[in-house]
Formats: structure tokens, sequence, C-alpha cells
């Protein structure tokens, strides 16, 4: 099993005063001239220090992080759902707007960059913490490598349905999955009552999402052209598409995500056709693309439009995943498949 030494979370300001790479200055304070992690409620401070193996790093912090830096959406609402905005210094990689029911916890959250971050943008934000959604955010040419900013004191944290080493990917991913990693982000946070009561009311939702039993087949179309990129057999599209009672046409490729032939789909005409919304490669786009492409055009599910749309961020193991599977189950029963 791949470690790394220990990341022992010291305060970022000295460290990165020392080597000079950004000013010192206070940590963010509520008005009450306390820091945020104090100022927020958290009962479980008393926890820390935590250790968690996250992705074959081995990363410890020794009291609740203050200022956190979030990247792609799914991390970004984990955060401000466990009640940890205040403590977000800075975010990077927007799949779209947060939805509604986290809007006030937002607020107006400083956006580092529209894609990932530099290394050097992130620092400037004085992180003790960065939590990404993909672990291709932390490398050279992304955020920093997960080895040189624990050197600075920034621990690193990465959605665990995203690891990509055979040893931590999940071999087909569960909503316990799902539940797990939303109480281990409680855990880094310092909110673990919070977490504990988000998996509770998410598994109460969960149970009432009524699965669709007539057998229908869907294709889960993130982007592409030439050769569609699509939901496969073992990530967050296929768990989802379970929970509704849709047949995956790429079940079989044991993959989170995965190209596949036009000619493939043509051959498994799909039901449905679930459209992934992002604000840089909307729903829309894709319909049109469909109804205009002699690779597409044909699809039973093109001509008649039956259509399911899922925000970006859902489709990414999160807090959102239950409420997508809720939202595409109505949208399935709305439609009218003759």
């Amino acid at each position: 099993m791949p470690t790394t030494p220990r990341l022992l979370v010291a305060p970022v300001v000295g460290l990165l005063g020392c080597v000079g790479l950004v000013a010192c200055s206070a940590p963010a304070t509520q008005p009450t001239g306390e820091p945020a992690a104090v100022t927020a409620g958290r009962s479980d401070a008393s926890a820390f220090p935590v250790t968690v193996d996250n992705c074959g790093v081995e990363v410890t912090l020794e009291a609740p992080p203050e200022r956190v830096v979030t990247i792609k959406s799914s991390m970004t609402e984990l955060v401000l759902a466990l009640g940890a905005g205040d403590r977000v210094v800075g975010t990077g990689f927007p799949d779209g707007p947060v939805p509604d029911d986290l809007a006030d916890e937002a607020g107006d959250l400083p956006v580092l960059a529209e894609r990932v971050p530099s290394s050097e943008v992130v620092l400037e934000a004085r992180p003790d913490l960065v939590m990404a959604g993909w672990e291709s955010n932390l490398t050279g040419e992304g955020a920093g490598e997960r080895d040189v900013l624990a050197g600075l004191g920034v621990a690193t944290y990465v959605s665990p349905s995203a690891c990509k080493d055979p040893a931590y990917q999940p071999d087909r991913l569960t909503f316990d999955d799902v539940f797990a990693g939303i109480e281990e982000a409680g855990r880094v946070l310092g909110a673990s009552d919070a977490a504990t009561d988000l998996v509770e009311e998410q598994r109460a939702a969960l149970a009432d999402v009524e699965a669709d039993d007539r057998g229908l087949t869907a294709l889960w179309y993130s982007s592409g052209t030439d050769i569609p990129y699509v939901g496969a057999g073992i990530g967050a599209p296929q768990m989802i598409l379970d929970a509704v009672g849709l047949r995956n046409v790429a079940a079989d490729v044991a993959d989170t995500w995965s190209s596949l032939g036009w000619e493939t789909v043509a051959a498994a005409d799909p039901d449905v056709v679930v459209l992934v919304d992002a604000d840089w490669n909307s729903a829309e786009s894709k319909k049109e693309f469909l109804a205009t492409s002699p690779a597409t055009q044909n699809l039973t599910a093109v001509r008649e439009e039956r259509y399911l749309v899922v925000p970006f961020p859902a489709s990414e193991a999160g807090v959102r995943n239950v409420e997508a599977a809720a939202e595409l189950a109505r949208q399935l029963a709305a439609l009218d498949l003759g």
C-alpha cells in the first residue's frame, strides 16, 4: 500500500513566510476576532489530530483547518454542505452554480481560477488545506504536487471516489462509499456532527427514490463529438442509473468514465440519453449536436427527444448524488415513452 510521510500541518503562514513565497498576515477571523474554525460551532475539535489514508497518502491534521481551498464543484459543495463555507479562502474549477440550498452558505466565494489554479495562486491564498475533486488537480502543472505542498505546511485531500490507484479506487461505487466519503471529510474538517446529520438525511432521501421497473436503457453522455465520453460501469453515473432503474449501455466498461464509439451507442440504441450540463459544455449544445450529427440523429432517443439532464457536479461522487437520482427519476417518469 503506497504511503508518504505523515503530513504534520503547521501554521501555513509561518512556513510560507520563511521561504518568501507569500506575505505573512493574520489568519482569517470572524467579527468576534476568533478564528473561523472556532466561531463556526465545531463540536469535535477535541477529536484532533486526525489521520486519514487518502489515495495512498497519509494525511494528518493537528487541528481543524482554518483556511481551505477547494478545487472542483463537487468538493466545494461538500465543504459548504458541512457548514464550513466560512473557512473557504478560494475555489477553483467551478462546473456551475451551487444549488439553491447551499447559496446562502456559499455567499461570495473567491474564485481563484476558472480551471485548476496554479500552485502560485493557491499559495497566495495561504491555505492550510487544499481539497480536490480529482487527483490530477494536484500536480506540478496544477495546484501543486502533494509532497511539495506538504513541505510548505499545506495538507491535501482528494475525493476518495476519485482515487486512480486500483488499491484505492472503488470496484464499483455505491452510495455507502459516497456516505463514507462525506463522513471522512467531516472528520478532516472537524465537522463530524454535521457529516453524520447530512448522511442521515441523504439515506432517508435515497430510500424515497422509486426505481423504474421497465428495463429501460440509457446513455450517460458527458462530452465529446467524434468519440463520446460517457459514464461507464463503476463510477457515480452507474450508481445513479442503478438507483433510477436504468440500464447503462456502458455498464460493461470497468471505469468511472470512458470513451465509447458512436457505433457501439447506435447498436445499443438507448431508450433515453442523460445529458451532463456544465458551464463549459451545456446540455443544450449536446442536444444540437445529437440532432444534427449523422452518427446520432437516427437514435430513437434523439428522434423522440428522450433526454434527462443532470448538472455536472451531481455527476461526480458527492453531496448531490442522491438529489440527482431523485431528479432523474422525476424526469424519467415525466417522459412520454409510448
